[in-house]
């Protein structure tokens, strides 16, 4: 059974992962994925350079804020980007699952249900959190501004939008216990 794991920036569901895997569950981070295959994918790079231009990649290296620049402030440039590394990232996800053992196999991904791959999933399962508190996570974490956080929160979907679509929703809260949430659930999986 793929579970689809997401929440917006900041959520947690990176903390969700880590304790998934301490469960010696597989997980598979999307995001991580694509920061290798934009590296290593030649195919991937001609078509990345075809479409933002050579800048995109600096000294053979995938300049990031170039690319960001560009693409959150041209939205037809992100589609096309996410077209050209989200098929890519599910062919390394469809791999690593064949090759798993487990009867639940995790894919971590930021936006499962904005691109509409959560309906590839069996199941979903979305962390929650306060937009206050998810802000001053990433600031912290990333060493950057708030502006910059809010830009992209505006990319993602409200986790209003995405609760309907989840199969499960972990509460990361600070009030219930996110172990005993994720236990419930696991316990329905299995």
């Amino acid at each position: 059974m793929t579970i689809g794991l997401t929440g917006g920036i900041g959520s947690g569901k990176s903390l969700i992962s880590k304790i998934l895997e301490s469960l010696d569950y597989p997980v598979f981070n999307s995001d991580a994925q694509a920061k290798i295959i934009v590296e290593e994918d030649h195919t991937l790079k001609t078509e990345i350079i075809k479409l933002l231009g050579d800048r995109a990649y600096e000294n053979d290296k995938y300049d990031r804020q170039y690319v960001s620049q560009i693409v959150f402030h041209d939205e037809s440039k992100l589609k096309e980007l996410n077209n050209i590394i989200h098929p890519a990232v599910r062919k390394s996800f469809k791999l690593f699952a064949e090759n798993q053992t487990s009867k639940l196999i995790f894919n971590e991904a930021a936006i499962l249900f904005e691109t509409g791959a959560y309906k590839s999933f069996d199941k979903t399962i979305l962390v929650c959190s306060d937009e206050e508190t998810r802000l001053k996570r990433v600031m912290k974490r990333d060493k950057t501004e708030k502006k910059e956080v809010l830009a992209r929160f505006a990319k993602q979907w409200s986790d209003v939008k995405k609760r309907p679509l989840a199969d499960f929703v972990i509460e990361n809260d600070g009030e219930r216990s996110i172990l005993m949430q994720l236990d419930a659930i696991l316990k329905i999986l299995n």
